[in-house]
């Protein structure tokens, strides 16, 4: 309901300037309601069908693990809540630990740096044979300080100069917008570094091995690693710039293991990682960067009769990759682009997934409008999108949601 708040008033201030000031804010907002009671947002998928999170709980074995890093902005520890309570009750997980564990996330070389914050909770089906690890990244603090040099425009010695609904907007450009160009400045390794903590503590630790409360670093020299990256399963979660932070995180990974990490080399080799990407900004992202040290050679690295089969460093990649139209700050992967500016040795695929998760409104006849704003955030609730990262599509899990509300075109190499 917050973008009829957003926007009733411009439809207001529209029908007086057109000579309708009979029609009052309770009629504007009655008339957008109305809009809403049919429900004809856009759903288009074009990929490959996907599985989603839910065949994976089933393991005797290892655990499903999935880790969520965010975008642009300034974000707290559990900003993923709501996300985490929709997905759990859409794999029907209605078991959640009695406490979060954190941990304080730092580098191996230095261990005075702060770089986020990790929080991990679990999830159980009610009879416990299901359980899926939720992890969260927090990385915003490595940035905070440096947008600091930006606070004083978000101070009431400007903001009251400017218009109510302009004023939100600027507050959102000031935490959103510096985030992509600090990361390409000095920032990026410790974001980089900050992931690879997190995907090492991913790997490393059941539920009852994990530390609570801790400032520690993690490292992938030692035999858990590969045993659990054998057994478990992984997934990674993303919004905007979270993207390309696991793509150049894992590509870093990729660039570090040596022979000292054989084992763990080798068991990454045979899995297949999905990657969710809400709000994806990859193309825009890739501006101005150099291209990667291996691309176009996809067929080389992921096919088992490729001369470089075995340097891969997945056995496959699928990105998901999430867009509403209506997001100013959002792009579907072109064809041709993951073979150009993406490691060949991820073995990417991609599924684009055209969705409103802005409700788009017909202003009185003036033409159709929808919030950027929702429209860039909105994804994690969107009971579509959660339903597509919980079970797929094009399988017989499939919800009944994204059967009868999604157009799904199938593609075949």
């Amino acid at each position: 309901m917050k973008h009829i708040v957003n926007i009733s008033w411009l439809l207001i201030v529209t029908a007086q300037l057109s000579g309708c000031a009979s029609l009052g804010k309770g009629m504007a907002e009655a008339f957008l309601e109305k809009q809403q009671l049919a429900d004809t947002r856009l759903c288009e998928i074009w990929g490959k069908s996907f599985k989603g999170l839910s065949p994976f709980l089933n393991s005797k074995q290892g655990k499903m693990k999935v880790l969520m890093v965010h975008g642009v902005g300034d974000h707290l520890p559990g900003y993923s809540t709501q996300f985490v309570e929709k997905l759990a009750k859409e794999l029907n997980l209605p078991v959640m630990s009695t406490q979060y564990k954190n941990i304080t996330l730092t580098s191996r070389l230095d261990s005075s740096k702060n770089l986020g914050n990790l929080r991990i909770n679990r999830l159980l089906s009610k009879d416990r044979s299901k359980e899926l690890l939720f992890y969260e990244l927090s990385w915003s603090v490595i940035t905070a300080k440096q947008k600091e040099v930006l606070a004083y425009d978000n101070s009431g010695e400007y903001s009251f100069r400017r218009a109510e609904v302009n004023n939100l907007m600027k507050r959102f450009s000031n935490d959103t917008g510096p985030d992509p160009i600090i990361y390409l400045g000095e920032s990026r390794e410790d974001i980089q570094v900050s992931f690879g903590q997190s995907f090492c503590w991913m790997t490393k630790s059941s539920w009852d091995d994990l530390p609570d409360d801790v400032t520690q670093a993690c490292s992938f020299n030692d035999d858990t690693a590969a045993a659990n990256t054998h057994i478990d399963q992984y997934a990674f979660i993303s919004h905007s710039l979270g993207s390309r932070i696991i793509i150049d995180g894992m590509q870093r990974i990729a660039s570090l293991l040596d022979k000292r990490d054989v084992d763990f080399s080798e068991a990454l080799k045979t899995k297949e990682i999905p990657i969710y990407m809400m709000s994806n900004q990859l193309p825009m992202l890739q501006l101005g960067r150099k291209l990667p040290d291996v691309s176009n050679q996809k067929s080389a690295y992921c096919q088992p009769n490729g001369e470089k089969y075995n340097q891969r460093m997945l056995a496959k990649t699928p990105i998901i990759a999430f867009s509403d139209p209506n997001d100013l700050l959002s792009y579907a992967i072109p064809h041709g682009f993951v073979e150009k500016y993406l490691d060949s040795r991820l073995c990417i695929d991609v599924t684009n997934i055209n969705i409103n998760v802005a409700t788009i409104l017909d202003a009185f006849g003036l033409g159709k409008f929808a919030n950027p704003i929702d429209a860039h955030v909105g994804y994690d609730t969107d009971d579509r999108v959660v339903a597509l990262i919980a079970k797929g599509i094009g399988n017989k899990n499939t919800a009944n949601v994204v059967n009868d509300r999604c157009r799904w075109v199938e593609t075949i190499e």
